[in-house]
């Protein structure tokens, strides 16, 4: 983006003066002249001036054009270098920025240029100084950092360290793929909407569920637990069911205190997740396998014996008959007893595989609801579920006997649809109670134990658990009643309740909002809940900064996104392998003419997602964030255009390095990408793809952001306040 440079406010206020100064001037000379002369020589003189007046006027104007001229060449080789000069310095004084200054304008302009450039030398030369002496000093801690990306990198079991606030600050690559795989747009965004420094891990678990881990492990610490943990069960939204152990992270001042109480300050907490989804898929398949052979023995046994039943034939010797007889007896009674045992070997590790977990009701409902559908094909609803329950159990199984029950009653009784509720057990303290609800013909108690009692079969697998297993397993109860009141029936769980809590105070463990690859330990820092997003602090914000390509420059008449491309900023770091970068299928040609600017051809973005695909994942992975982007009305006008179509809104707050260059730097020539990177000695790879323009985009907006600050501007409301009052803020899309 460029535009004519704007002539200087001072050479208009000077070149008013001059023209003031000079009417002044020619009025006095006048007046002084008529107070000299006599009243008809006066009258003579002032009309032989009317009938010149327009020569004078030209004349006049003349002069002024003169002098504008002398000015405005004066400006250009005294005033405008010096100005430049100032600004270009300023930009080698608050950022890193390491370039020469290129001398222009007049003698001393350049001497002075000339000065700055061996101030930067010098500067540079005590900085490499300075810097190989923390280097040197810093080797050790290196090492153990290096050592710590290694084995965190090298874990084969997911793990996620975050701040109080529940934002990022460490994972491993065991955790980049696994959040992937519980990606709701694994094919577009790749779970990188999911997981990164910064982000917040309630995207994924609900706050609830890591505050009663917190309050768990608060209450071990203050029971005197050296080493205190808690675990949980939940869901997330793609319908993976995760097991998370959470251990504290405790400052050092915290670990040495003397007092209970000091010693459960926490500074964050590390998450160690478990996708025990397939874990479930896979022990389902071995109890088929292991059905399928115990029931196949089953069969064979039974054709030996009646074999074996055969053998009496007469004409065989009895002595030989009978030993016979007898060696077959024994191995058969013997292979029945081993096939026996294994049978009932599994259904008692089936019993005990999963120890009951602390999960909340709420998600134990939603899964089951996800579950039931899915297999059963049924419709399912909830009512009156108490979102405050904690309940210890075994999820997995418990699903499975609800799943099992639910497709019975569906394939027997004609049930159209089944609804769960739960809440606190009455006359029963320290227990809930879970119902399957349904409407339907009446059903006979000996039904129901039939039920109860005969192995649980789910979809096309058989368990050896039955719902009676499930039921002694958690400690519980499993009756039905009918509510003749509401023409409905249900099947009722008794399950036991999670060990209650001392509810603690949820600010001293868990904080809300804060603004922060694989690591960066300074987001432990924490700041106030209270303060809105336009108060933050320029440097305290999360950035996603993002750059399209489309097939033309006119989004209102057609033009479409054809790449979108985005990298995060946090903690004043751009984070280069936490990317977003798709290719669109635009579904109109694209135009020949653009091919050269972007680089995009048509067979490229055949069969590649839909902008109604790609931008919901866009906008996850910009949850939370500011938008940033290099004349960004264009960009966000493509957005806008298509918040119906994909059913998402582009409200974040958002910043445009164009405008903030202009702001910083108002005396400069362009303020194009390519200048203002030139002017920061930022170097340009892949101009016009979205990914590098969104890249330089990212540097250039971490070098104005210490300009800003030299202004004045350090939050992101004052950014915004000043961009809006620049000249080319009136840019439309």
């Amino acid at each position: 983006m460029s535009a004519q440079q704007k002539t200087d406010r001072r050479l208009w206020w000077l070149l008013g003066v001059a023209a003031l100064l000079s009417v002044v001037w020619l009025l006095v000379t006048l007046g002084l002249v008529g107070s000299t002369l006599e009243p008809a020589a006066r009258t003579t003189v002032w009309s032989l001036l009317g009938d010149r007046l327009a020569l004078i006027s030209l004349t006049w104007g003349a002069g002024m054009a003169a002098i504008a001229w002398g000015l405005k060449r004066w400006f250009d080789h005294w005033v405008t270098p010096s100005v430049q000069l100032a600004e270009e310095a300023q930009v080698l004084l608050r950022t890193d920025v390491v370039r020469e200054l290129r001398p222009k304008g007049n003698v001393e302009t350049r001497v002075l240029a000339d000065l700055f450039n061996q101030l930067v030398g010098q500067r540079e030369a005590l900085r490499r100084e300075m810097d190989s002496k923390v280097q040197a000093a810093a080797q050790g801690i290196e090492q153990e950092k290096s050592r710590l990306a290694a084995l965190m990198s090298e874990l084969t079991q997911s793990v996620v360290v975050c701040n109080l606030d529940g934002r990022v600050l460490l994972y491993n690559n065991r955790a980049r793929m696994q959040f992937r795989a519980l990606s709701q747009a694994p094919g577009v965004a790749g779970g990188a909407e999911l997981i990164g420094l910064g982000r917040s891990i309630y995207s994924v678990f609900d706050r609830k569920l890591v505050a009663h881990a917190l309050e768990n492990i608060q209450q071990r610490m203050l029971r005197g637990a050296g080493q205190p943990s808690a675990q949980f069960v939940t869901t997330t939204a793609a319908g993976q069911l995760l097991r998370v152990q959470m251990a504290p992270v405790r400052s050092p001042q915290a670990q040495g205190a003397e007092t209970a109480a000091d010693r459960m300050e926490l500074t964050g907490f590390v998450l160690m997740l478990d996708n025990i989804t397939s874990d479930y898929e896979a022990e389902s398949a071995k109890d088929q396998v292991l059905h399928s052979l115990t029931e196949g023995s089953r069969a064979a046994l039974a054709n030996m014996q009646a074999a074996i039943d055969m053998l009496d034939y007469p004409d065989l010797e009895p002595a030989m008959r009978e030993r016979f007889l007898g060696v077959i007896r024994e191995e058969t009674r013997s292979l029945s007893q081993r096939i026996g045992a294994l049978e009932a070997g599994s259904a008692d590790s089936l019993k005990t595989r999963w120890p009951l977990e602390d999960m909340l009701g709420a998600d134990l409902v939603s899964a089951a609801l996800r579950r039931i559908e899915t297999v059963t094909r049924l419709p399912a609803s909830s009512m009156d579920v108490d979102g405050a329950l904690w309940l210890k159990v075994e999820s997995f199984s418990l699903l499975q006997a609800l799943v099992y029950l639910s497709g019975r009653l569906a394939d027997e009784f004609d049930v159209r649809f089944v609804q769960l509720r739960l809440g606190p057990a009455t006359g029963s303290p320290g227990k809930a109670q879970l119902d399957l609800i349904w409407s339907g013909q009446a059903m006979s108690t000996e039904t129901v134990m039939s039920w109860e009692m005969d192995a649980m079969k789910v979809g096309l697998d058989t368990m050896r658990l039955t719902v009676r297993d499930v039921v002694e397993r958690h400690g519980g109860a499993f009756w039905f009643e009918r509510e003749r009141s509401r023409h409905q029936a249900f099947f009722r769980f008794l399950l036991p309740l999670a060990n209650p809590q001392e509810q603690l105070a949820a600010a001293a463990f868990v904080k809300s909002e804060s603004r922060p690859e694989y690591y960066d330990f300074d987001l432990f820092k924490t700041t106030e809940q209270t303060r809105t997003l336009d108060d933050r602090r320029l440097s305290d914000l999360v950035y996603t900064v993002f750059d399209t390509e489309t097939t033309g420059l006119n989004p209102s008449q057609g033009d479409e996104i054809i790449q979108i491309g985005a990298a995060r900023v946090v903690n004043n770091k751009l984070l280069r392998q936490e990317c977003f970068e798709q290719l669109v299928d635009p579904q109109r040609p694209i135009p020949a003419a653009s091919i050269p600017i972007h680089g995009i051809q048509p067979e490229m973005v055949v069969g590649q997602p839909t902008i109604d695909q790609v931008l919901p994942a866009f906008h996850a992975f910009a949850q939370d964030t500011v938008l940033v982007a290099h004349n960004a009305a264009f960009d966000m006008r493509f957005l806008q255009l298509k918040e119906k179509l994909s059913g998402v809104a582009f409200d974040h707050p958002v910043l445009d390095t164009l405008l903030l260059s202009a702001l910083v730097h108002p005396n400069q020539d362009s303020h194009r990408l390519e200048a203002i990177a030139e002017r920061f000695n930022v170097t340009i790879i892949g101009r016009h793809t979205a990914m590098g323009d969104a890249m330089v985009t990212a540097e250039v907006f971490l070098k104005l952001i210490p300009l800003l600050a030299e202004k004045g501007i350090h939050t992101l409301g004052q950014a915004r306040e000043a961009a809006q009052k620049t000249y080319y803020a009136r840019l439309k899309y």
